[in-house]
């Protein structure tokens, strides 16, 4: 990514989930005019930390057919064979689950891996490790969806709350539609995202890889 391109994504229009967020800091900093000058200053650097963190740049799909890409940006943390989360109702049987944690400086908006249609989405409260932890998958609040997809394959991503994210959002409703990048949610303030595999569909990325959501070709539909 050069420069112009890195600049274009730090200036990216806020998510629709930050704008409480920045209208707040924005009203702090004029309430800090007429009564204390500080709180002003506070105002303004928590806005400008919303706008950055809430940031919501277009990605550009690669051109591969039935390429799974990230579901989030971030690091890839794990790629491990592990079952789905209980609450989907799906058999215990091991898939193969990739895992992207998301720093407070990353993207935080979910994307559809591939395209497909919800099934199922599940909410799960639960606890508030630091996401990076190999118990947030299993222990964290969270919220889980399946995608079918046309072939008659199914994908599970979960949206996983972090140590400081406390705030799941999910814009999908079951039945609905969704193409391969096309946002789905936000998971505010640090956090983790994990996709569960189709059978048969080993990953293209490595631990320690960083994920660019939307773009990151993860794994292919079909691929051996």
């Amino acid at each position: 990514m050069d420069i112009v391109e890195s600049i274009k994504s730090v200036l990216a229009p806020p998510h629709k989930a930050g704008y409480p967020f920045i209208l707040g800091g924005i009203a702090v900093a004029v309430l800090g005019l007429l009564l204390w000058h500080p709180l002003t200053w506070a105002g303004l650097l928590f806005t400008v930390f919303c706008l950055y963190f809430f940031r919501d740049p277009e990605r550009v799909l690669p051109p591969r057919a039935n390429a799974f890409v990230a579901p989030a940006d971030g690091l890839v943390v794990s790629i491990e064979r592990a079952a789905p989360p209980a609450e989907l109702g799906l058999s215990h049987e091991p898939r193969t689950r990739v895992a992207i944690f998301l720093s407070v400086l990353d993207v935080h908006v979910n994307r559809a891996p591939i395209g497909g249609v919800v099934r199922k989405i599940a909410y799960h409260p639960g606890k508030f490790f630091g996401a990076a932890d190999e118990k947030a998958s299993d222990e964290n609040e969270r919220n889980s969806l399946i995608l079918d997809l046309p072939g008659g394959q199914e994908v599970v991503v979960v949206q996983i709350a972090g140590l400081i994210a406390r705030r799941i959002l999910c814009d999908v409703k079951e039945g609905q539609s969704l193409a391969a990048g096309e946002r789905f949610g936000i998971i505010r303030f640090g956090s983790r995202t994990d996709l569960y595999l189709p059978e048969g569909c080993e990953p293209l990325v490595a631990v320690g890889q960083r994920m660019v959501g939307g773009e990151s070709v993860i794994a292919e539909l079909g691929r051996e």
